[in-house]
């Protein structure tokens, strides 16, 4: 067992989301999933993805949920109004987020993740 807890953040459907967990069960690295929908997503680990990640790098313009945002939600686009869109809509962000040893990762990339094997 790696001595930092290694979590996933997203939801379960995602495809991304699926390949980051079948790479760390090839692997046999043990994870925790943190899924939105069933654990929820607490305004402080939104702006721990943000303090450490920034908005531009985990706020996914070209998803469906983000197209299927009226035209006023997407206007003004400010770091606050940012923030509330990701809260009311977690399937916003960018998936899957990857906390290693403290660090945070966006994405399924497996050399992120080859540190640990």
């Amino acid at each position: 067992m790696h001595p930092n807890p290694i979590i996933v953040y997203g939801i379960k459907n995602c495809d991304s989301i699926k390949k980051a967990m079948a790479w760390l069960d090839q692997h046999q690295i043990a994870y925790r999933f943190h899924d939105y929908r069933v654990d929820g997503l607490e305004p402080s680990l939104l702006r721990q993805f943000v303090d450490n990640l920034g908005v531009d790098a985990i706020l996914n313009r070209r998803s469906t949920s983000w197209r299927q945002l009226n035209d006023e939600q997407k206007s003004d686009l400010s770091f606050e109004k940012s923030l509330q869109l990701m809260l009311e809509n977690p399937t916003l962000i960018k998936r899957p987020i990857v906390s290693i040893a403290g660090q945070l990762f966006v994405g399924f990339d497996p050399d992120h993740y080859s540190v640990l094997s």
